[in-house]
């Protein structure tokens, strides 16, 4: 199988030849820049300048040596854009290393931290001292929300506003034009599976835009202006899917959205309110995307999903997204024997929280085999780590995490 045979039949439920692996082909499959000039070094590859393609949590653009090496079956759509030097400029990274940052969201730096900000000049977001990421520092809806303004309101926020590549690359006059020649061309040359990411959040847009507690109270006391506010949000979004679809839809394999349902503990929500507030959105703006091109859906939700899995199976979902096994209810055994067979597991591969950045790279591959003895038989899994690799991981355990992969039958 090539690369996207291998995805396709993954997210079929159809055993592939292989293993199908992910790394980096979306936000939450990826690595610090910290740790990935680290990788290169240990691996023994040759010294390159290291581009940090999304600011806020500092992720490196893995190169093609590396996704070769590893054997990674997918990449993402962004990677069509920003290839000439001229998109990036020369940054600082927190523990001293060189990288490139993307032109158009360069931190600055005020007093003792770095700064992120909007296009109006508004500080959005903040690294302080010792942080290895960015936060988010300003919250548009969070003492007055306008409901006519969430597009205005978007792009102060920052989750919203500060883009990776194409950023702003693809906006402005052709810019759809662009937008589709980019997407072609990287079809043209890549036989993986070509992830776009479209986002499409709602309880996290809410979050984004009024901060988590007063979004949360609204669904709780004030459920007519969470409804009013959501509809507003998913006419924003039908209209900007059914433009990204008819620009890219026959060139991409697996439409990404996105919306952290999931707490260490449990969901944020008693799946009674996701029914009345998210079901039937997510269902809609799933079924636009595939009604208008022959792709799959991913849904990245972090933390305890399992009391909501069979709402978002009936939705339409193809494929969830990081399968955090270290939440309540997320054992990766008995989630494969309960929703094997109707949903594809994309993750749960590595621990991300104890066993990567603090096991011996032995006792990582020990592991990641037993995660690909639970979770890849009949198909329906995709291997990645649960979320990024971070900056506190071992070079050696990344490598042996991949070799342990490679070395499975």
């Amino acid at each position: 199988m090539i690369s996207r045979e291998r995805v396709l039949a993954a997210l079929s439920h159809r055993q592939p030849d292989r293993v199908a692996v992910d790394f980096s082909a979306h936000r939450s499959s990826g690595i610090a820049a910290i740790t990935y000039a680290k990788l290169r070094k240990h691996l023994g590859l040759r010294e390159k300048a290291i581009r940090v393609y999304d600011p806020i949590q500092q992720l490196a653009e893995v190169d093609e040596d590396i996704l070769d090496l590893f054997g990674v079956d997918t990449i993402e759509l962004g990677r069509a854009f920003a290839r000439e030097d001229d998109s990036w400029a020369e940054w600082i990274l927190p523990d001293g290393a060189p990288c490139k940052m993307p032109l158009w969201a360069v931190p600055e730096r005020k007093g003792n931290e770095w700064i992120l900000r909007s296009k109006s000049g508004r500080a959005i977001g903040r690294m302080p001292p010792g942080a290895l990421y960015f936060e988010q520092s300003y919250y548009p809806f969070a003492e007055n929300a306008d409901l006519d303004a969430v597009p205005e309101a978007m792009q102060e926020s920052l989750w919203t506003a500060v883009a990776s590549p194409p950023g702003p690359l693809t906006s402005g006059k052709n810019g759809r034009e662009k937008f589709r020649q980019g997407a072609r061309r990287l079809r043209q040359h890549t036989d993986r599976a070509i992830i776009a990411l479209f986002g499409g959040n709602l309880i996290e847009l809410g979050q984004f835009l009024f901060r988590h507690d007063n979004f949360l109270m609204m669904l709780a006391a004030e459920p007519h202006k969470a409804h009013s506010f959501l509809d507003k949000v998913l006419e924003i979004h039908l209209e900007n899917l059914t433009r990204f679809m008819e620009d890219v839809g026959k060139f991409v394999d697996i439409v990404a959205f996105g919306d952290d349902l999931g707490t260490q503990n449990g969901p944020q929500i008693a799946p009674a309110m996701y029914r009345e507030f998210f079901k039937e959105r997510h269902a809609e703006m799933w079924r636009l995307a595939k009604s208008m091109a022959e792709v799959k859906v991913m849904l990245h939700s972090c933390g305890s999903l399992r009391e909501l899995l069979p709402d978002l199976i009936e939705a339409g979902l193809d494929a969830i997204n990081p399968v955090q096994t270290t939440s309540a209810g997320m054992d990766a055994a008995e989630l494969k024997r309960e929703f094997g067979s109707e949903i594809t597991f994309w993750g749960g591969g590595c621990d991300t929280r104890d066993i990567l950045p603090k096991a011996a790279p032995e006792e990582v591959k020990k592991h990641v085999t037993r995660q690909l003895e639970i979770l890849s038989p009949g198909g329906g899994f995709v291997f990645q780590q649960v979320h990024n690799i971070l900056a506190d991981v071992p070079p050696q355990n990344v490598a042996a995490m991949f070799e342990a992969v490679k070395n499975w039958k």
